[in-house]
């Protein structure tokens, strides 16, 4: 005799796929807040290592700053003690020219010229003197003009009194001629003051 099923087996399997359903929907829930924070730890375990990495490269760059700053003050006192050298060489050196200058007044005056006051503002000289004429004016000046120390004379007063017989007074400027070379032998300034005399 076949048997027959009476029980509700549609609704009984149509409970067993509902609740597989479910059970599937809680394990991917499930699997999924898993993944989310294990995505979330290692996200944050890579922004605590930059972080780390970042705190590290700001300790060296303050380092370095520091070093650039002690080296641009190293720069700036060898630029300070560079400079108080070349004015310390440029003094030395420069000892001797004054010397050399007052030879050249002396070299250049050519007979019947005389000095009577001279005057120096930085490289510039005013010289005053008497003349027995206007051409051991221009004598003197052309000697100034041919030495080694100085350069541009220029005539500023001629005057003629009567009440001084050695001849006209006159005041006169020049400028020093600044070197940075060995100063040049005496002989050379002594025979260009010949030569001035001679064309007197």
């Amino acid at each position: 005799m076949p048997r027959i099923n009476l029980l509700p087996w549609r609704e009984q399997q149509l409970a067993e796929r509902r609740n597989s359903f479910y059970i599937g929907l809680a394990a991917a829930t499930v699997a999924a807040v898993v993944a989310i924070g294990a995505a979330w730890f290692f996200v944050n375990s890579l922004i605590d290592s930059q972080g780390d990495r970042n705190a590290v490269l700001s300790a060296q760059i303050k380092e370095l700053d520091t070093k650039i700053s002690e080296i641009n003050n190293l720069e700036e006192q060898k630029a300070r003690f560079v400079a108080r050298m070349q004015i310390i060489e440029t003094l030395q050196r420069s000892r001797p020219e004054i010397v050399h200058v007052f030879d050249t007044f002396v070299s250049a005056l050519p007979d019947g010229v005389y000095l009577t006051g001279l005057t120096q503002t930085g490289q510039r000289f005013k010289i005053q003197g008497v003349a027995q004429s206007s051409t051991r004016v221009s004598t003197f000046m052309r000697n100034i003009d041919a030495s080694q120390w100085l350069k541009n004379p220029e005539l500023e007063v001629v005057e003629s009194k009567r009440d001084n017989p050695l001849g006209s007074d006159f005041t006169l400027s020049a400028d020093q001629v600044a070197t940075t070379v060995e100063a040049p032998p005496p002989s050379a300034s002594a025979a260009g003051a010949q030569a001035g005399k001679g064309t007197s």
